[in-house]
């Protein structure tokens, strides 16, 4: 993976040690050998201590978040591009001389360190195709070390509830790449896969030269051909496998696709040989077989058989938190926990949903205000277009945990835009709130599905509601 005297030579302290990209990260670190401490601010909080009370037992040294875990100048503070100079740690780090890494700099240290770097990018679908890249590569003997935004079903364990991240011994290194602060560019992969590439962080001009210059760093790139955006940027890659639905171009292609409402079957055509494999999936959805198909691509890129990956994905369990059924209340109201957050994932989870009858409730927490503003019109658009007459979509107040961020501009704006697109929408400020009004429409056959980012305790909010509902 890399050198472990470089890692074990000095102690590191993460600033955030409990977030999506953090803690995968911390996992990593420390079963490479490395001596890590932390703090969060969701600790300090009591949100999620299950997860923090975990860290502890595996070894991790947590702190307050007050400065009081930076005590010599040896220690390397990780802390995320968006945390504010006036947070404790950085005011002591800054004091003592401490260096400081981004999570994205040490994440691209270590991927690039290791024998054979695959790099899963795009705006929609990386943490999925991670995660099915990293099963197949571990069903078929690789070994690999993952690094994921999301826990692992395949790699969770009464020891490892929370397995974001899988850390082995072998060459392959997997790992999504971002492009939403441009640290995509730090990555030097052999396989680089490109899911799509959409409105999200930056403008469109910007990403179609981050991702491509993604692709031309690789050995080899593999490709969603069914994506305009990414299919017009396949010649900048040195090597190419491509892959797509409906693209008869794609060297990994499929047909003969039957939707069920938690599962999917499918024929998967390599048309560089011409055989074909029967794929069986246990999550649904359209966008779930094109994300089987990128990790196959990246698979096949890496040396694994086709056959082999189609047959390791038949045993892949999926990711917490996308698409993931929480249960069925005794009157027959599905909750259903969703990482939607762009106008892309919302969409697709949203179609899955619509490709079955039933009622929609969807609540929704948007995941900040600053990515409210950036893409509020195109989220609006899809809650309005993608639902139906009797669905129902549902808001609360954006994540705000702290900091200066503006918030002059939040749900209701969106709400507006949602009833002015023909939608049916509703904004209630409180969490708890929105909870007491989907409990009180639910109707037996609904299905409720929770959607955002960037709070764990979204999954609880969601179990909650299934209880509560008759």
């Amino acid at each position: 993976m890399t050198n472990a005297a470089d890692l074990t030579a000095h102690p590191w302290f993460f600033c955030g040690i409990g977030g999506s990209g953090m803690l995968p990260l911390a996992l990593i670190l420390k079963g490479a050998g490395a001596q890590v401490a932390g703090s969060d601010r969701s600790r300090d909080q009591g949100r999620t201590p299950e997860k923090f009370a975990w860290l502890e037992s595996l070894g991790f040294t947590l702190y307050p978040q007050d400065g009081s875990g930076i005590t010599a100048a040896d220690q390397t503070l990780v802390a995320s591009a968006a945390v504010e100079d006036t947070v404790p740690e950085v005011v002591r780090a800054t004091a003592l001389g401490c260096p400081r890494l981004s999570r994205a700099q040490l994440l691209a240290r270590l991927f690039n360190a290791a024998p054979a770097g695959i790099a899963i990018g795009g705006t929609s679908g990386k943490s999925t195709v991670t995660g099915m890249t990293g099963w197949i590569l571990t069903a078929t003997g690789g070994d690999p070390t993952i690094m994921n935004g999301a826990v692992m079903k395949n790699f969770v364990a009464p020891d490892a509830p929370f397995a974001s991240a899988r850390v082995g011994s072998g060459p392959a290194f997997v790992s999504e790449v971002d492009e939403s602060d441009g640290s995509i560019a730090l990555y030097r992969p052999r396989v680089a896969v490109l899911l799509n590439v959409s409105l999200d962080h930056k403008s469109m001009e910007e990403l179609r030269q981050l991702f491509g210059d993604f692709l031309a760093t690789a050995d080899v790139g593999a490709v969603n051909l069914d994506d305009p955006e990414a299919a017009l940027l396949a010649p900048r890659a040195r090597s190419l496998i491509s892959f797509g639905i409906a693209s008869p171009d794609a060297m990994i292609g499929a047909q003969d696709l039957r939707e069920g409402p938690t599962s999917l079957t499918a024929t998967v055509i390599d048309r560089r040989d011409g055989s074909r494999h029967a794929l069986t999936l246990n999550v649904p959805g359209r966008h779930n077989l094109a994300n089987a198909l990128a990790a196959i691509a990246a698979a096949s890129a890496a040396g694994v058989a086709v056959a082999d990956a189609v047959r390791a994905l038949d045993s892949y369990a999926g990711l917490a938190r996308r698409f993931d059924v929480i249960g069925t209340s005794p009157s027959g109201v599905t909750v259903i926990d969703d990482f939607g957050h762009n106008p892309d994932k919302v969409s697709a989870t949203l179609a899955t949903l619509k490709a079955h009858p039933g009622r929609v409730i969807a609540f929704f927490q948007p995941h900040g205000y600053g990515p409210l503003r950036q893409m509020g019109h195109e989220l609006a658009e899809v809650l309005a277009t993608r639902l139906g007459a009797e669905d129902r979509t549902i808001l609360c107040d954006p994540v705000y945990f702290g900091g200066t961020v503006d918030r002059t501009q939040g749900s209701q704006r969106i709400v507006d835009l949602i009833v002015e697109g023909g939608g049916q929408a509703e904004y209630l400020p409180e969490r708890s709130a929105c909870a007491d009004r989907i409990t009180a429409i639910a109707r037996p056959g609904d299905r409720v599905v929770v959607m955002g980012a960037r709070d764990d305790t979204l999954t609880v909010f969601a179990r909650d509601l299934l209880a509560r509902l008759p």
